[in-house]
Formats: structure tokens, C-alpha cells, sequence
């Protein structure tokens, strides 16, 4: 799987959890029903958490600087708008190309996070099972810690 499809896939799946979340939102103030808000609110924060290490991920091995990370990031705040931002980057071509698995003597390696990156690309079952443990611990603990604006 490229950057760009990878990147699409997380935008794509952001963008729907902001309806299930919405909907929960209109069944809670319709109906009283709260279940749909815990449910949608849940899987959408779960999903936001991917994006975001999906976009740190691939705006790393893209060789993106950090603020363009931070916006692209900031992008799954606004509901709908990692799909423009997908389209934006793929347009400049911030996308393009397989991943860096190797070190590239035109462009040298500007952090350490270069070589680490390019080491999980070369094993993809070690990148997966870290970004789902991280993933996991992140969202278990921002669980703990409760919903955003308290219950």
C-alpha cells in the first residue's frame, strides 16, 4: 500500500466517523438517546487517533515539514476536511511515491525519525503491531481520562 493510498484510506474513514459522530449528536438531542453519541463519539476518536499517526507517518517518509504535519493533523478538528486536505496534497503531489525504504544520498536523512521511519516501512508487521498497540494504549487511556468537555 503507497503513502497515498494509505493517507486516502484514514482521510476517507475520518470523514465517516464524523457523520456516525453527528448522528449520534442528533439522535441524543431528538430522542434523548446518549447510547449513539458514546458509540459514534467512540469510533470517531479511535479513527481520529489512526489519522493522526497515519499523517505523522506519512508526513515524515514524505519528507513534510513539521507545520504542514500539524495542519494536516488540525484538518480531522473540522468535520469533512481531511478529504480536501487529501485532495490538496495529492494535487501538489505531497503524496506521491512509494515509501523511503532506503536512505537517499540526494536527500539525506534530517532526523533520526528519517531512519526510524524508513526501519518500520522495510517491516511492515512490526509498523502495524506497534501503531496498533500505541493506538490502542492511547485511546484506552484518553478513555480513562473521560470524554472531551467531561460527562
Amino acid at each position: 500500500m503507497t503513502p497515498k493510498l494509505l493517507f486516502r484510506v484514514v482521510a476517507i474513514a475520518e470523514a465517516i466517523t464524523w457523520t456516525l459522530l453527528i448522528a449520534g449528536l442528533v439522535l441524543r438531542a431528538t430522542t434523548g438517546w446518549a447510547l449513539g453519541v458514546t458509540i459514534g463519539g467512540g469510533i470517531h476518536g479511535f479513527v481520529f487517533l489512526a489519522y493522526a499517526g497515519i499523517a505523522l507517518l506519512v508526513g515524515i517518509d514524505r519528507r513534510w515539514s513539521p507545520g504542514l504535519v500539524v495542519l494536516t493533523v488540525a484538518a480531522a478538528i473540522v468535520p469533512y476536511a481531511t478529504i480536501p486536505v487529501d485532495l490538496v496534497l495529492d494535487r501538489r503531489g505531497r503524496l506521491d511515491g512509494a515509501w523511503r525504504t532506503e536512505p537517499d544520498a540526494a536527500a539525506p536523512d534530517r532526523t533520526p525519525l528519517d531512519a526510524l521511519v524508513r526501519w518500520f516501512v522495510r517491516r511492515p508487521g512490526v509498523l502495524v503491531a506497534v501503531f496498533v498497540v500505541l493506538l490502542v494504549a492511547i485511546f484506552a487511556t484518553l478513555l480513562l481520562v473521560g470524554p472531551p468537555g467531561g460527562r
